[in-house]
């Protein structure tokens, strides 16, 4: 345990920014899964409907990665190397959807 007021206050930060880390990378994997099945029913089913939903996901997944970079929980090429990996996998699937 810790013997100074210092060393105490320290432990506290750390549990806080270790809960904040743990909820942007959560956010950053839930979004991401949701992203990936909402393709999967696009390339089952290409509609103009499903397909704004699948933008809108994307679009959100940028924008929880971006915040997440910005608060120093992911480093910023593991953020480029994610949203590299959705744009990928869009556009695999548009390419068979359209096929």
């Amino acid at each position: 345990m810790a013997n100074s007021k210092s060393a105490l206050k320290r432990i506290q930060i750390a549990e806080r920014n270790r809960l904040r880390n743990k909820s942007y990378r959560s956010a950053v994997k839930t979004l991401t899964k949701r992203y990936h099945s909402v393709l999967e029913d696009y390339a089952a089913n290409p509609s103009e409907e499903v397909q704004k939903t699948v933008n809108q996901n994307l679009s959100e997944a940028y924008s929880k990665i971006d915040k997440a970079v910005k608060r120093g929980v992911i480093h910023p090429n593991a953020a480029a190397r994610r949203k590299s990996r959705l744009a990928k996998a869009l556009k695999a699937r548009s390419q068979s959807a359209a096929s």
